[in-house]
């Protein structure tokens, strides 16, 4: 599961590059096959003079890579405050709000699968390169129409469309590059170094943009979100990795079909993958739903858009604290704590439905971002070490796929739910679910006999 928000107009959410891997039962053959880059037998990892490391950013393409992702993220954390407030300034609708977001979502999860052949297809970092460059020009238009007063419903869902496909391309790229950057026992800090400077930009940009839309409006954040991916290209550009070999059948290259059924059997076979997938396909509609279509809603009719801001900043925090922890703390079976851990997000959507008071909802967010980050740490480091690296994105396309799958419905159904029923009982309803299908996939054998040896989930 990723939960790095997605390139262009993305959400701050339990996306898990599902976001939001291998694990104890390894039907399709020895994990050695996965091994990304590695220090000879019997010698540590060193950094080109001859010295051991442990440190990832002693590696030239890991430093770019992070770097590429923080400026990303910096404007992006705008973006969906931003979207939001531009949407209810222009209807009110949570209706309208649900359809833009939706948009974008659906057409991600359409574009998903060919996104993570083409990744697999060609080198990573320009794929990226790409993807920046064309997020950069979509956000660029949707904060040219709101600046100007242009922008309508039609156009937002257009543009939505559009970056939703960019993200497609882009989310399994990004995710399946880190195992090319560091060797693999390195794959646990890199991934915890990631997500800090993810998180610390969030944290900055989340901020930064509530009191941005709040004094100068929407369309100057959507602005900066666009600024950042056109830097992100640029830093992406600058990796310089080796080219991967491509297998041939016959002497021609698989077609895309053949490609989505090899990824499709490394994913399947694996029966922990799915079942943690089915868990956030379900989590992430009601998350999403509640946070980013009810969220903003509660934000106006309480405490304001600008507490908003500190709210999702707040996530952001909690998301930092746990990298730190999942850093330190290296459990046997991380990835079944993870799983339970997720029980913890229905926290702070049940406070938004009960007590939505601003101290009540920094602590609850915060908490949601912990028990999240633990969580993904020890996700991303079972799929990266675990799964063919030549397959590597079309599995991570799939794990996409199957966690956003339903989060369009979720943000389409909050807001006519919420005029029926209210929008408390839709929050806890909402909280409820969350928490009901985690403790139904932590209870899975499958999922608690995953255990990580020596950096390696086996």
């Amino acid at each position: 599961m990723t939960n790095e928000p997605p390139a262009g107009t993305g959400t701050n959410s339990t996306h898990r590059s599902a976001v939001s891997g291998k694990g104890s039962r390894c039907p399709s053959g020895d994990p050695s096959d996965s091994s990304p880059i590695e220090a000879p037998a019997g010698r540590p990892d060193t950094a080109g003079d001859g010295r051991a490391t442990t440190n990832p950013l002693r590696h030239a393409p890991f430093r770019w890579l992070l770097a590429a992702r923080t400026t990303s993220i910096l404007g992006n954390a705008i973006a969906p405050i931003a979207l939001a407030f531009a949407v209810l300034d222009l209807t009110g609708s949570a209706a309208d709000l649900g359809l833009v977001v939706a948009a974008r979502s659906l057409a991600n999860v359409a574009v998903l699968l060919f996104g993570g052949v083409i990744a697999d297809r060609l080198p990573r970092d320009v794929v990226l390169v790409g993807t920046s460059l064309a997020a950069a020009a979509t956000q660029g238009v949707i904060a040219a129409l709101v600046i100007t007063g242009s922008a309508t419903i039609a156009l937002l869902v257009l543009l939505s469309v559009l970056n939703g496909a960019v993200a497609a391309v882009s989310l399994p790229a990004s995710a399946a590059l880190v195992p090319e950057t560091v060797p693999t026992d390195l794959l646990r800090p890199a991934n915890a170094l990631l997500r800090l400077g993810l998180n610390g930009g969030s944290i900055v940009g989340a901020s930064a943009g509530a009191g941005l839309v709040a004094v100068v409006g929407p369309g100057w954040g959507l602005a900066i979100d666009a600024a950042g991916f056109a830097v992100a290209g640029l830093l992406f550009s600058r990796m310089r990795l080796p080219r991967r070999p491509r297998e041939k059948v016959a002497g021609r290259r698989p077609s895309m079909l053949a490609d989505l059924r090899e990824g499709w059997r490394e994913f399947s076979s694996r029966r922990w993958v799915w079942i943690v997938v089915a868990q956030f396909a379900i989590l992430n509609a009601a998350f999403v739903g509640a946070t980013t279509i009810l969220g903003p809603v509660v934000a106006d009719a309480s405490f304001g858009r600008a507490a908003w801001g500190l709210v999702i900043a707040a996530q952001t925090v909690g998301l930092a604290v746990g990298a730190v922890i999942a850093l330190r703390w290296r459990p046997r079976r991380a990835l079944a704590i993870g799983v339970a851990l997720m029980t913890v997000t229905a926290v702070p959507v049940a406070a938004l439905g009960i007590l939505p008071h601003l101290p009540v909802l920094l602590g609850a967010f915060f908490l949601g971002g912990v028990a999240l980050e633990i969580f993904a740490i020890a996700w991303d480091q079972s799929l990266q070490t675990q799964i063919p690296r030549d397959a590597l994105s079309r599995v991570y396309s799939y794990d996409m796929v199957g966690s956003f799958v339903a989060i369009p419905l979720g943000e389409v159904l909050v807001g006519p739910l919420a005029h029926l029923a209210g929008t408390g009982p839709t929050l806890l309803g909402c909280a409820a679910i969350t928490a009901a299908v985690s403790v139904l996939a932590a209870s899975s054998r499958s999922v608690r006999g995953v255990r990580v040896e020596r950096g390696r989930a086996v």
